[in-house]
């Protein structure tokens, strides 16, 4: 029997290099609380934004860090566009060099399909998006594009153990003004990107595992943010192609002979 195989996205919670001013002072240092309210109450307001949302969609441009075995650091760039529905419908196709897959959620059923092997795997799923992308993670080693803004909850999901936030700075991505904050807890460091007014929108989000020797990232651009309304549920439905295979999924940590 065939088994659908795909890379697992590793669970990064983010973060890059931070290079600070070499005139900063000591005396400042010694005065900044490591978790800087102003970065936290900034966060806040994105996630509750993000939570707020009913039905969105979403372009991301994915950038996987990894290591050759020769010890060279190569990039890995996948897009995806999103749409999701709350709280039961969910929808990612996702290009690039790892990923060539669309994910179709419903309410009932989870299928991923490959168009370019022409098969697909379908299993009963959770009755919500949250239940859906903790199932996908944790039992078939599957990370949706931003999962981690998507949870209704993700603002106490992302600060669970932070013991460092500080806010960097302002930038400009895509043409919008963003504040740049910067998270770290035990093993990960995560930066975002959070846009000035009143669509406290995410614009870029960095994961780095510190606890890997090559501090290796994931880096996600967001753009083309839309607001159309309800989507018709055939979009989150998935139907076979005349020429597409059913296959099964392949359980996170199953051996592969």
């Amino acid at each position: 029997m065939k088994i659908l195989s795909f890379k697992k996205v590793s669970a990064l919670f983010v973060s890059g290099v931070l290079l600070l001013s070499m005139n900063m002072s000591v005396w400042a240092e010694d005065q900044t609380p490591a978790v800087d309210p102003s970065a936290m109450k900034t966060l806040k307001r994105m996630t509750d934004h993000m939570s707020g949302l009913k039905q969105f969609s979403v372009r991301t441009q994915v950038t996987l860090e990894d290591l050759l075995d020769s010890g060279h650091r190569i990039d890995l760039d996948v897009s995806a566009n999103i749409i999701i529905e709350r709280p039961n419908k969910l929808r990612a196709e996702r290009r690039g060099d790892p990923l060539d897959q669309t994910f179709y959620y419903d309410g009932k059923s989870l299928t991923l399909y490959n168009p370019a092997d022409k098969v697909y795997a379908t299993e009963s799923a959770p009755k919500t998006i949250e239940g859906v992308l903790d199932y996908t993670r944790e039992s078939l080693g599957l990370i949706v594009p931003v999962a981690d803004l998507v949870y209704g909850n993700s603002f106490e999901l992302l600060t669970k153990d932070v013991d460092f936030a500080m806010v960097i700075g302002k930038t400009v991505i895509n043409g919008m003004t963003c504040e740049h904050l910067l998270f770290s807890r035990p093993g990960v460091d995560f930066q975002v990107w959070v846009a000035d007014g009143a669509k406290a929108l995410p614009c870029k989000y960095v994961v780095t595992d510190t606890g890997h020797a090559g501090q290796i990232s994931v880096s996600t651009v967001m753009s083309d943010w839309g607001y159309t309304g309800a989507e018709d549920d055939s979009v989150f439905t998935f139907v076979a192609p005349d020429d597409a295979k059913p296959i099964t999924f392949m359980p996170l940590n199953t051996p592969i002979k």
